[in-house]
């Protein structure tokens, strides 16, 4: 937590068990809002109330509304981690981009650090469900503020973390034991040398595409897309996932997302959809005078990096499997983003390749 303390953050070694209804954690929450902020130590334990805002599949959100000495009432975000999602999620990496992001205008303000978790600003705003992003106006922002995400400088190496992630979750998950024998069984159907296979050769062919590397945030859902209806104003959060990456990740994972967690892909936006979002991302100030032959090459790029996107869901999808006590069928997440994968490669990968074999636009 060194990271947190860097930037005069207030830390407190204190946890809050995730697996208790949100009435039983109010006591260890109340203690941790006391510890965090001396300011609110003496308030009697009436003035704290705690209600769950939502829950990701590795993260918890509750809001804590804090009724001040001076009547005012005061509105946190108390974000519990999943239990062994260190496994995949590299939290000192990420408290150090939250304070440069939040610089930039992204997400909420962290506040404090503790245990199992973060306390940040409150965003008066309402989470995205996948249907909204396909709107005309929504994608539009989206993209603009995607692209300014994107310019965003974190200090450290510049290099490109993608391939080096999902190398690693295929470490971990191809080395697996389920106590539970029916998913062993289905683990023991996955043919992890096919998959090894499959990740050489889109590796190849995306490192020829050049992309641009960018800082990614790299779990672009609708769950980490807030609006505020009245102000009409968007915002992206949670920067867990997030690293320097290629452009064509991102945009390709946000794209799948569209499917939502029931992996509906009959969702994923057609090549209008996607041209309209590529316009307002690559020149947010005038989409209409975007060179042909940057929509082209943007989406190519990004249909081949909507591949990785697959892999490396599926294969964290097998570590959480494994390590994750919520209860969401993980092993049967990783069938349906493989399967995608397969039905999609050989489109993709000739598009790909059509692409770079062919003569180059001026």
């Amino acid at each position: 937590m060194a990271e947190a303390r860097n930037v005069q953050i207030p830390y407190s070694p204190l946890t809050v068990d995730h697996t208790l209804p949100v009435p039983d954690m109010n006591p260890s929450l109340v203690k941790l809002c006391k510890d965090l902020f001396k300011k609110w130590a003496n308030l009697d334990e009436s003035h704290f109330f705690a209600e769950r805002v939502a829950g990701g599949i590795t993260n918890l959100l509750l809001k804590v509304s804090v009724k001040e000495q001076n009547g005012n009432t005061v509105h946190v975000t108390v974000r519990l981690y999943g239990p062994n999602t260190e496994y995949v999620i590299n939290r000192e990496r990420e408290l150090q981009d939250i304070h440069y992001l939040s610089a930039a205008g992204f997400g909420a303000k962290l506040l404090g650090v503790f245990g199992n978790g973060m306390v940040q600003s409150f965003i008066h705003a309402r989470t995205l469900e996948p249907v909204d992003m396909r709107k005309p106006k929504l994608a539009a922002e989206i993209a603009k503020q995607l692209k300014r995400f994107h310019q965003v400088e974190i200090p450290g190496s510049k290099e490109p973390q993608l391939w080096t992630d999902i190398f690693k979750f295929f470490e971990r998950a191809s080395t697996l034991t389920f106590d539970d024998i029916e998913k062993q069984k289905r683990y023991e159907t996955i043919s992890f040398k096919e998959v090894h296979a499959e990740l050489i050769k889109l590796k190849e062919l995306t490192g020829r595409l050049d992309a641009p590397v960018v800082f990614a945030h790299n779990d672009l859902l609708s769950g980490n897309l807030m609006l505020n209806d009245d102000e009409e104003k968007l915002y992206i959060i949670d920067f867990e996932y997030g690293s320097y990456s290629y452009r064509g990740f991102d945009i390709g994972n946000h794209f799948n997302e569209y499917a939502g967690y029931d992996c509906d892909y009959t969702l994923y936006p057609n090549k209008d959809e996607q041209y309209h979002f590529f316009r307002n991302y690559l020149q947010p100030e005038s989409p209409d005078k975007v060179p042909e032959k940057d929509l082209k090459l943007l989406y190519v790029e990004t249909s081949c990096y909507m591949l990785a996107s697959h892999l490396y869901w599926a294969l964290w999808a097998l570590i959480q499997a494994k390590m994750s006590p919520i209860d969401f069928d993980y092993l049967g997440y990783f069938f349906l983003r493989y399967n995608e994968y397969k039905r999609q490669k050989d489109t993709c990968l000739s598009l790909g390749e059509s692409y770079l074999s062919g003569p180059k636009p001026k």
